[in-house]
This record gives structure tokens, sequence and C-alpha cells, in this order.
């Protein structure tokens, strides 16, 4: 079955592409997209790794569902568009790189330049119906990228996984620990981060620390 991804990650997914359960996740897919308004657009649906190459590939943040309001969601897990207002979580997660890394507030909220230095940024579901948050929940996706982060752990080594939150942290079960490096906390959501889960928790400056431990180039976060 024919799907518009890298060629990168290709030859590691294929087999996926051709189950039957994908075959009907594409099918649910385009009849959502031609009756109700969805995001994020076509093209975009597979962003994420079109951004960030098989092989470059060293940190992988997990993200549940994309963003569904008008035009926030661009394929990347946590990012939108440029020139779109900045929800919530990704205005905690630069305040916290603010404090970790001394590093200024961007102008963008567009995380493309992170996945172009080997950040996967994956949502469980890679798509949504507008205004209607979870609602391709349950019917293929989660499977598939679950796919992704085995394959990720069996495939390479020395990536960082950064797990945040309850729904994402459920993914360890997935990565082989002896091979990579899982850091946890809550997540960047106010409610999560006006606890105390989330500030502090120093990951993008830990994460940088690892991969220079194993001679990988440090993230331009």
């Amino acid at each position: 079955m024919k799907v518009n991804i890298d060629e990168s990650w290709k030859k590691h997914l294929n087999e996926e592409f051709d189950k039957a359960y994908f075959k009907d996740l594409v099918e649910f897919v385009k009849n959502e997209y031609q009756n109700h308004t969805c995001y994020p657009k076509g093209q975009d649906i597979f962003a994420a790794f079109d951004h960030c190459k098989f092989d470059e590939l060293k940190v992988v943040i997990i993200g549940q569902d994309p963003y569904h309001g008008i035009d926030q969601a661009n394929g990347l897990c946590f990012s939108v568009k440029d020139h779109i207002a900045m929800p919530p979580s990704l205005i905690n997660i630069f305040k916290e790189i603010e404090q970790d890394l001394g590093k200024p507030f961007p102008k963008t909220g567009n995380l493309e330049r992170w996945a172009k230095q080997g950040v996967l940024l994956l949502n469980a579901t890679l798509t949504v119906r507008a205004h209607e948050a979870a609602s391709h929940q349950g019917k293929g996706w989660e499977q598939f990228t679950d796919q992704v982060i085995s394959t990720i752990s069996s495939e390479k080594e020395n990536v960082v996984f950064l797990l945040w939150g309850g729904f994402a942290k459920k993914k360890a079960k997935l990565i082989d620990k002896n091979k990579h490096h899982i850091l946890t906390s809550g997540h960047p959501s106010p409610l999560s981060a006006n606890r105390g889960y989330w500030f502090g928790n120093k990951h993008f400056s830990k994460t940088n620390a690892f991969l220079t431990t194993k001679h990988l180039e440090a993230v331009e976060w």
C-alpha cells in the first residue's frame, strides 16, 4: 500500500501499511476528511516523519492528539504553524527551556526547527476532527504509532525519549531501557505545570548532556 511518508521511514514501516487495520484506518481518515473539517491538512499528516529522517533521529517527544483549533496543527506534536498563537502547553515548554537553558522565548511556536535536528514530534493519533478532541482515537492510529516507537527502540540506540504526562509514560513499556534513555515528568499543560509537575524537570539540558556523552550533536532548543 502506498503511503506518502518520507523515504527514510518506508523500509521500516512498509509492512505496517499493508496490514488490515491500517487499510481500515486509511479509509476512515479519507471519509473524515471528505465529510468534515479535519486537522492537520492532508499533506501534513505525516509531517513528523517528513521533517525528521529516521537515520538522523535522536530524540522522541510523544503527544496525544493534534490541536483541533483552526489552523493550529502542523503535524508535529505540541507545535503550531507560524503566526498562530501558542497554546498553553507550548508556552510552558518554552518557559522551561528559558529557565533550563537561559534561551530567550521564541517568536514562533513552529517546532520544525527541532524536527530537522532529529527530534521526532510524534502524536499517538495523527488526525482529529475540528473542535472535537480525541475524535479520531481508537481508529488504528495508536497501533501504528506504537509500532513506530517499537521500531525505533529495536532498530536504533541511544535515543532520548521524553515522556510527559500519564499518557506518554505508558509508552515506556515499548522502549528498551538498556539501549535508550527515558526521561519522564508531568505534562506541560497548565493543570499539571501549576501543580509543580512540569517546571524544573530540566529535560532539555539533560537530553543534551546525554547526547553529548554519546558523541551526538546537542539539540538547539
